[in-house]
């Protein structure tokens, strides 16, 4: 008997099993966290670090107490003026006299030129809907909440010259994936491919 066939005779059986498991499992389904280590909690909270920022007055050693310094703060990365170069003009279309006079005047200064970029974030998902049809994979639904920040601090010469930030201050996402084959669908795809000589 071809193997395939036998999976298939085999999964009536499977599906007795899993019915047993979910009476004693409760309603639960996964869960999960995703997080960048930062000083801050909320979007609300690296906001405000960022706002206290001051052009041309703003010393590396305030960015430290801001939580801005890859030195205390964990996940802030430092760009050299020549990644500035790559993130102000990623192409040919983008001339000198494009870029932010501030900038320009820093990756001129090449080695006194750096910037700090913080990405705090935290996203976590579950899964929710009806745990029966979740886990025999008939029907999956997940909602993915959530916040995001990203912060660019160029500095010339110690000081802060230019700031800009982008982000999502909530994330409230719903995905749902339904398969009308549920836990078959695997086996008869591997068997429409064994059929086919694949």
């Amino acid at each position: 008997m071809n193997k395939h066939h036998t999976s298939l005779l085999a999964l009536p059986a499977l599906v007795a099993v899993i019915l047993l498991a979910l009476s004693g499992c409760g309603s639960s389904l996964p869960k999960g966290e995703a997080k960048t280590q930062s000083p801050w909690q909320s979007f609300d909270e690296a906001k405000a670090a960022y706002d206290s920022i001051e052009l041309q007055e703003t010393t590396t050693d305030d960015l430290q107490e801001l939580g801005f310094d890859p030195y205390s703060t964990p996940n802030v990365k430092i760009l050299s003026y020549l990644d500035l170069i790559e993130v102000f003009s990623p192409n040919d279309s983008v001339k000198p006299d494009d870029l932010p006079p501030s900038v320009l005047a820093c990756i001129k200064a090449r080695e006194q030129c750096l910037a700090y970029q913080a990405t705090p974030s935290v996203s976590s998902s579950k899964r929710v809907g009806n745990v029966f049809l979740d886990l025999l994979k008939f029907k999956r639904e997940r909602i993915r909440t959530g916040w995001s920040f990203n912060a660019l601090v160029v500095i010339n010469q110690g000081v802060v010259v230019y700031k800009i930030w982008s982000g999502v201050p909530s994330i409230d996402e719903m995905e749902s994936r339904k398969n009308p084959l549920g836990p078959i669908q695997d086996s008869v795809g591997s068997a429409v491919k064994s059929s086919a000589g694949v």
